[in-house]
């Protein structure tokens, strides 16, 4: 399972790239928590972060935290999972919060 997460994480990342006028909103999901970080990969800067047990909490923080360092739009980077879940729920909560992807 974690292999073929791998291998569409690799797939994504070959095409999907951040740039210092639209960043990369990256999503990682542990088995408790779920993270979002929004990554400049021109200059391998984390530009907001957030993690939580919550993804509608987590999505509307590093929005919020994306859009204070004025950024409104973005790259989605589901990292190899599927968008549907917590995925999902993490991205429609940072679009209500403003960001656009």
């Amino acid at each position: 399972m974690r292999d073929k997460r791998e291998s569409r994480q690799k797939r994504i990342r070959a095409r999907v790239m951040g740039t210092s006028v639209r960043p990369r909103l990256a999503v990682y999901r542990s088995s408790k928590l779920i993270y979002a970080q929004v990554i400049d990969d021109d200059k391998g800067y984390t530009l907001a972060s957030a993690k939580g047990k919550s993804a509608e909490a987590v999505g509307k923080e590093v929005a919020m935290g994306a859009i204070k360092k004025k950024i409104k739009e973005v790259v989605f980077d589901r990292g190899g999972y599927k968008y549907h879940g917590k995925v999902k729920i993490l991205a429609n909560a940072a679009r209500e919060a403003g960001l656009k992807f």
